[in-house]
């Protein structure tokens, strides 16, 4: 795959690519709707032997339209994006840098500068896809923006009840994580939730009570899943393994003023030193919420209830 930044305004030609199918969209979380306006691309692109293409947009919009200087976590920061967008065979991936002048493009100039003007023959993109100024662009605009000059398809929601009651979305992806509901958060987006990051050093008191612990420091802004304890897969050295990750404020040896949120893994079985090891953990259920304890002996006794209900959860659901 052809990774291309593009910084506006940009000096690209129509003819320095080959005819495309353009899937467009933010796609933080790559979800199964995501996924649908992706291949449809790729599968048109195929049908008529041209190139299949995604354009996605960094930083996320909102960043740069906000007045209070809004920071953003994501579901899938940018490399993650990258990768999982690779997985899917796609050609090209165009990313273009979000700012001010780019965002005051009226939708016509959006079209010729950043369709048209990239060789694109036929664009893919959900229902709810906006663009120009202010959002003023929409799926019913684009064929008048279009001027016959390409074709498109129109991706319809995707939900995910039978009811179609809840559309399959990243704001739905959100809310399941920030309630913990990772089996939920496996439907929307067609895998197990995902984050990088790196062993750092810790306060070393799981080691002191016979539960040593990875502490885990992000690589990303990610949006973490609701605090608490969770059965987990993490990848070390290529090599996955099963463990018990907490996430939260450690109550039981810290003052409330004292509280900064931490993410630490007791990797099931497993005794190496893997500081400085970049890590995958991969979210599979939420236990139990944190727990503040009377002392060392009770939470020693809920850390080995933890352990075991996670070794019968991988136990059962074999991967």
């Amino acid at each position: 795959m052809k990774v291309i930044t593009i910084h506006h305004p940009h000096d690209f030609k129509k003819e320095d690519f080959p005819p495309l199918v353009m899937a467009l969209g933010y796609f933080d979380g790559i979800h199964l709707g995501h996924q649908k306006v992706i291949k449809l691309a790729k599968a048109i692109a195929e049908e008529n032997e041209w190139k299949s293409a995604v354009m996605t947009f960094d930083p996320h919009p909102s960043v740069v339209l906000s007045q209070k200087n809004k920071q953003i976590q994501l579901i899938t920061p940018l490399e993650d994006k990258k990768q999982l967008i690779q997985t899917m065979g796609i050609d090209y991936l165009f990313i273009v840098r979000f700012t001010s002048s780019f965002a005051n493009l009226s939708p016509e100039e959006y079209v010729d500068q950043y369709i048209c003007g990239l060789n694109v023959q036929h664009v893919v993109a959900g229902f709810d896809f906006s663009y120009g100024k202010f959002g003023k662009g929409t799926m019913e605009t684009l064929p008048i923006h279009a001027k016959e000059r390409f074709t498109y398809s129109k991706v319809d929601k995707l939900v995910v009840n039978e009811e179609g009651e809840e559309k399959v979305s990243s704001t739905l992806t959100r809310e399941l994580l920030s309630n913990g509901d990772m089996l939920g958060v496996q439907n929307v987006l067609g895998r197990f939730y995902q984050t990088n990051g790196i062993v750092i050093h810790g306060e070393k008191r799981g080691r002191q009570i016979g539960f040593p612990t990875a502490n885990i420091q992000l690589n990303s802004d990610y949006i973490l899943p609701k605090p608490g304890v969770y059965a987990v897969k993490i990848k070390v050295n290529h090599k996955w393994l099963n463990g018990v990750c907490n996430i939260g404020f450690k109550p039981t040896f810290k003052k409330e003023e004292e509280y900064m949120l931490t993410i630490e893994v007791h990797i099931i079985d497993f005794d190496q030193s893997i500081y400085g090891e970049e890590v995958k953990i991969e979210w599979h259920k939420r236990i139990r919420d944190e727990k503040k304890f009377d002392g060392i002996d009770q939470l020693k006794e809920q850390i080995s209830k933890d352990t075991l209900e996670t070794i019968k959860y991988f136990e059962k659901n074999l991967m």
